[in-house]
């Protein structure tokens, strides 16, 4: 069919035409009505999976001699068009065709005429919009999953250079216990890893099709509905047709893993605040990701971790709006559901830039011009030693090490109480008191006690798998890299 337009009808003469309803009323909907239900300015962004869904849709159409190879061959040669119009910037979206949906289908009834009135043979906006939705939403997942991987890979790569620093390991935010600063970054690797493994799972709920579900109960034509999902590459069709249009709780789950991405990283975004601040002094990072003060000039304050860990209350939000949307929907669709897009969109976007921007805090970028990377976080070492050795982290040490002399642990654990009391009221850490003071709360102490009193040694005897020891956390690095293919 050929594509001169001059002898079709424009896509502002379709407007009204599209409203498939239009004939029944006696009036014309208010413009106030119009932009109150139009949804094109945001889901314009579904233009992809549109024409995705709509290509395969009428790829099985035809196959099943539901249209002519013609209709086909006509519909592909619009949808060509219309891709090149809308990524040159020239499509012209229209507030009176109400969504992307219609948009697209004027405009393509414009350019081969009733070819692309019959594309919509045997579907509904009700499951059209569904297939959108979940096409788009699996292409973001799989670019979620590839941004948590160069996430991961950061913390690797900081770990890797220090794995021998020593970082007070904190309880309720007081000094518990020496760890090494890899092995406090390699516990958000495997958050992060969490979080990929939640996400693909998801996919796998999100990458089903609903397209031959219709309206709601499905359709008088012969479609071959496995077909299409095969074409789409999805891996199933929705078994229920009023299920298959009206539930969003594919978006709700990818809500909560996003918020649960979210959730991590503004634990460590808390954690980087603390440890930047002059009080702690443990890191710094880059000047591009931090901003002064209108009135203080002394002044970094770290902007970005801040921010994400206030825009993870905007994606759990989202999270609670999604449900409560969905909450009180009686079956089958109803236009509640046009409000899932934007908390969607807004969190897949959300999501995204913190990740982008997060991995190059952490780990730095490529210079263009040396091929390594640079900036990231700055570790201070000397600090972050100097605040283990207070609040007596190797007190734990030293009643492990009473229990090996015989002492039940209960016992060692009152003994150790005793002597940070002394050391406390001595002003000095339990290694610097005397080998003589130590002993006067238990005879069995010897001089070795001073290798187990001491930051390396506390490491150290944590060589069990999943532990503190340096050597466990190499063991551990050579798993991350393994599994993140570096």
């Amino acid at each position: 069919m050929s594509s001169d337009t001059s002898s079709q009808p424009s896509a502002n003469q379709l407007a009204t035409k599209a409203q498939a309803w239009s004939a029944l009323f006696s009036e014309p909907m208010s413009d106030l009505v119009k932009r109150y239900t139009s949804s094109v300015f945001f889901d314009k962004r579904l233009w992809q999976a549109d024409i995705a869904g709509s290509l395969a849709h009428a790829e099985m159409l035809a196959a099943q001699n539901i249209i002519s190879q013609a209709d086909y061959a006509a519909i592909q040669k619009g949808m060509a068009q219309i891709t090149q119009e809308i990524e040159a910037g020239q499509f012209d979206w229209q507030l009176d065709l109400e969504d992307v949906h219609l948009n697209i289908e004027a405009r393509l009834t414009a350019l081969v005429g009733d070819a692309g009135k019959r594309l919509h043979t045997g579907r509904s906006r009700n499951d059209q919009v569904a297939t959108d939705v979940r096409l788009w939403l699996r292409g973001e997942i799989d670019l979620i999953v590839e941004l948590l991987r160069a996430l991961q890979l950061s913390l690797v790569e900081v770990a890797e250079r220090n794995v021998d620093v020593i970082l007070p390991g904190f309880t309720h935010l007081q000094v518990a216990q020496p760890v090494s600063f890899a092995h406090h970054l390699l516990a958000y690797v495997e958050m992060f890893e969490r979080d990929a493994q939640r996400m693909q799972d998801v996919r796998k709920r999100v990458n089903v099709l609903p397209l031959g579900s219709a309206a709601l109960a499905g359709t008088t034509y012969p479609l071959d509905r496995e077909r299409v999902a095969r074409t789409l590459g999805m891996e199933g069709v929705c078994q229920n047709s009023l299920d298959g249009v009206s539930d969003r709780d594919f978006a709700i789950e990818f809500s909560a893993a996003a918020s649960l991405v979210m959730v991590h990283i503004s634990r460590l975004s808390e954690e980087l605040i603390v440890w930047m601040s002059q009080n702690f002094g443990f890191i710094r990072i880059a000047d591009r990701f931090t901003t002064g003060s209108s009135i203080m000039p002394q002044k970094k304050n770290p902007d970005v971790p801040e921010l994400a860990r206030g825009k993870t209350g905007r994606v759990v939000g989202h999270l609670m709006g999604l449900i409560t949307l969905m909450k009180g929907q009686p079956l089958a669709y109803n236009k509640d559901n046009q409000e899932d897009k934007e908390p969607l969109f807004d969190t897949v976007d959300t999501l995204k830039d913190t990740l982008r921007i997060f991995a190059e805090m952490v780990g730095g970028q490529v210079n263009p011009h040396t091929g390594c990377k640079e900036g990231g976080i700055t570790v201070n070492a000397a600090a972050m030693r100097a605040a283990a050795q207070k609040g007596y982290a190797t007190a734990t040490d030293l009643a492990d090490y009473l229990v090996k002399k015989g002492l039940p642990f209960r016992d060692a654990h009152e003994t150790v109480a005793h002597a940070v009391k002394l050391a406390s009221q001595k002003g000095v850490d339990l290694s610097e008191l005397p080998l003589e003071e130590l002993q006067s709360f238990n005879s069995n102490v010897q001089a070795d006690v001073f290798e187990v009193l001491s930051l390396e040694g506390s490491l150290n005897a944590r060589n069990t798998l999943g532990g503190t020891a340096p050597a466990q956390v190499r063991a551990q690095l050579q798993r991350h890299r393994a599994r993140l293919g570096q």
